[in-house]
């Protein structure tokens, strides 16, 4: 797993901050859906540029019992699958309200 971004911001007020790979720099957004209607509709939906790349779920850690965001995002520069990762802590942050977006890749 690695780091492939950072964003800063709230579960309430959403995040915002950059994606960054060997070939991609891109701007995000994390907005949370406030026309969530169903529990299985995402808590969150992902922007860069005003185009939708993603969405995201609130989780509780197994082990901590603390919220986190897990991600789901998708475009044609990621490929032809899905990038999944994870809104965590950011090593060496004294921010309390800046995350690494860590990759976690499915194989």
């Amino acid at each position: 797993m690695g780091a492939i971004g950072m964003v800063s911001g709230t579960i309430e007020k959403g995040y915002v901050g950059e994606i960054r790979t060997l070939s991609i720099r891109a701007k995000i957004e994390i907005r949370p859906n406030r026309g969530k209607g169903a529990t299985l509709q995402p808590d969150f939906r992902v922007w860069s540029d005003d185009v939708e790349i993603g969405a995201g779920w609130l989780r509780v850690g197994r082990m901590s019992a603390e919220p986190y965001v897990s991600l789901a995002l998708e475009a044609p520069e990621f490929g032809q699958r899905r990038l999944y990762a994870n809104l965590g802590r950011a090593a060496g942050q004294d921010n309390p309200d800046c995350y690494a977006i860590i990759w976690n890749p499915m194989d």
